[in-house]
């Protein structure tokens, strides 16, 4: 069988492992820490906690010897779900900067590393995500905590698992 994601209890693909080829709610049976990620195949965002609660990290096919290489605050990885590439050619993507759909509204097509310098508010409190596959960042330059956006309507921050509306920058979930 061809596993899609392999997490690793120590450093450079060393310890104990699993193999995992579909979502998982509660991976703490399998390992006790994370700290490398092999991913095969797909599109996967590990989460920190059991039931795809907590920090949310966003993989792309590759290796990840640290959880550094991730952009991990942690070595905590206790759920993970699996999206296939998205096969379209169009990116599509509508914030607002206040609940419910309300206040200015900008629409995106291309990867933003400053949200402050295109659309002039540091928050965004909605979205309406029409195609493809984004990742919001936290901060400029795509950094900080990220939150995969999948195409749908987010009404408030916390429907795509923000713990604030403040967002820094975003990009199409491409095969980089």
């Amino acid at each position: 069988m061809f596993f899609q994601i392999i997490f690793y209890e120590d450093r450079n693909f060393q310890g104990r492992h699993y193999e995992c080829s579909s979502d998982c709610a509660d991976l703490h049976f399998y390992f006790s820490r994370c700290n490398s990620i092999r991913v095969m195949s797909d599109w996967w965002v590990v989460y920190e906690r059991s039931n795809y609660m907590g920090y949310q990290y966003v993989l792309s096919r590759g290796e990840y010897p640290d959880y550094q290489r991730w952009m991990g605050f942690n070595d905590n990885i206790r759920s993970c779900r699996s999206y296939p590439y998205y096969r379209g050619g169009n990116y599509r993507m509508r914030i607002y900067e206040r609940p419910d759909f309300g206040g200015q509204m900008m629409e995106f097509m291309d990867d933003c590393p400053s949200i402050y310098g295109r659309f002039r508010y540091r928050d965004i409190h909605s979205c309406h995500v029409m195609d493809g596959y984004w990742t919001f960042y936290e901060h400029p330059n795509y950094r900080g905590r990220q939150y995969f956006m999948r195409p749908g309507e987010y009404k408030r921050f916390s429907n795509w698992g923000g713990y604030s509306s403040t967002i820094g920058s975003f990009r199409r979930m491409r095969d980089f």
